[in-house]
């Protein structure tokens, strides 16, 4: 395979057949909230086979406005919202301190489906951010406790010695403290389901949360 990169654009297939099942979707079907949709397209798309279904990107904004984005990892949803988790230190951590407002986006391809997910975003306390923490692998404390997140990095030696200092001490310390480590709720003001169609004749449910709840609009693909 060559290396040009618009050749390589025009030779890619969107939603191969071999590995992509559109499933029909009925709007006029949805519930009245986002969260048991999203709950059940999440369900499908594990039993679907999608890889890494619970990864999705983060939208932010810096002081100034500008956006930023990047891939993490779904720890949460439910009535308060969905949840993820980084260092407060951190670039993100940062941002969100500065605009407490995001954005997120899960794609799965092999149903050909997309959900955004918009609204303010809090910072759990301190005590449920820890129990977050020391609910999941021996690996993702070993990587909190690295720390140092978004920081200039001197050299991967540098890394290697800070990175097995951690784990050194995630394995003899499973409960060690993380104190920058911190669980976030985004509070979605908007909820969009998209649902591809071979045909381009794209699905899309947008739900809005208003002051007497959520309303549900269609909108064009």
């Amino acid at each position: 395979m060559g290396t040009d990169l618009h050749d390589l654009l025009r030779s890619l297939r969107v939603w191969d057949p071999a590995v992509t099942e559109l499933p029909p979707f009925d709007p006029a079907a949805a519930p009245a909230e986002p969260l048991p949709l999203f709950t059940t397209w999440f369900a499908q798309a594990v039993a679907a086979g999608q890889t890494e279904p619970h990864t999705m990107s983060l939208a932010t904004s810096d002081e100034a406005g500008l956006p930023d984005v990047r891939i993490v990892m779904l720890h949460g949803a439910d009535a308060d919202g969905w949840s993820f988790a980084t260092h407060s230190t951190s670039r993100k951590g940062g941002q969100l301190a500065a605009r407490p407002y995001a954005a997120l986006a899960f794609y799965w391809p092999v149903l050909g489906r997309q959900v955004r997910v918009r609204g303010p975003v809090t910072a759990a306390p301190s005590q449920e951010s820890q129990s977050d923490l020391h609910a999941r692998s021996t690996g993702a404390l070993a990587a909190a406790l690295t720390g140092r997140q978004s920081e200039v990095l001197e050299s991967v030696e540098e890394l290697a010695r800070g990175s097995q200092a951690a784990w050194d001490r995630a394995q003899q310390e499973p409960d060690a403290p993380v104190p920058s480590w911190t669980l976030y709720r985004l509070r979605p003001d908007a909820v969009e389901f998209f649902q591809g169609d071979e045909r381009r004749r794209h699905v899309r449910l947008n739900y809005r949360r208003g002051e007497g709840g959520w309303s549900t609009e269609l909108l064009w693909p």
